[in-house]
């Protein structure tokens, strides 16, 4: 079974670990300086833990996998961004809430996101454009309705509550494709157009705990 732990930050693992842009005073490297990077996948392996991270491996456009920190990764990324890049990571207790966030959780919902595919009417809206957290699976496919929970909670599972705060306002990075990192600024238009630059909402967390694919969300009074 899929599952993951929500912390007072928000996802265990989210934003713990950074490249920087040391060629701009150190300010955090993403797909605005190095388009190509959203074809880079990373993720941990072995067993969470609150002391400390699993290890992190990086999987290369190529197929290539790397420990994070590996100088040659480094030195492929540095020659492809142009950029001098350092690494940067956190504990599982504290993780702050940037480099782009400023909430703890993004969520958005399928039906938006297939509404939101209507409304653009070009290729398949992929998720991992927005990068929520999570994305709710509606019974009543109603687009865009988590803009209307704002300031109401909801509880998945059996522990975790988190409150709705505010619209995500969003940026160039969604006009990237994951898959092959061109990029198209028609979406990002129908965005600002459609949604007045609004998708997903943010979420501060509440009551933290375990959560799991295909977990009961709850709307709560």
């Amino acid at each position: 079974m899929q599952k993951s732990k929500i912390m007072e930050y928000g996802l265990y693992g989210d934003r713990s670990h950074a490249y920087l842009d040391d060629t701009q005073k150190g300010i955090f490297l993403t797909i605005k300086q190095f388009q190509e990077m959203v074809r880079y996948k990373a993720r941990f392996v072995g067993e969470d833990s609150m002391d400390e991270y699993p290890k992190v491996e990086v999987i290369t456009p190529e197929g290539k996998i790397y420990d994070w920190e590996d100088q040659e990764l480094i030195k492929e990324m540095e020659n492809k961004s142009k950029r001098k890049i350092s690494t940067k990571e956190y504990t599982p207790s504290h993780v702050p809430i940037g480099p782009i966030a400023v909430e703890h959780i993004l969520l958005a919902t399928d039906a938006s996101l297939e509404k939101l595919q209507e409304l653009w009417g070009k290729d398949e809206v992929d998720s991992r454009r927005f990068r929520p957290n999570l994305v709710i699976s509606l019974k009543d496919k109603k687009p865009f309705i988590e803009e209307e929970w704002i300031g109401r909670r909801i509880k998945i599972g059996t522990q975790v509550e988190m409150k709705f705060v505010e619209h995500c306002k969003r940026c160039m990075i969604i006009a990237v494709n994951p898959d092959n990192a061109e990029r198209d600024a028609s979406l990002h238009k129908t965005v600002i157009k459609e949604r007045n630059n609004n998708f997903g909402v943010y979420a501060s967390v509440i009551k933290i705990g375990d959560i799991h694919v295909d977990d009961e969300v709850r709307l709560l009074d």
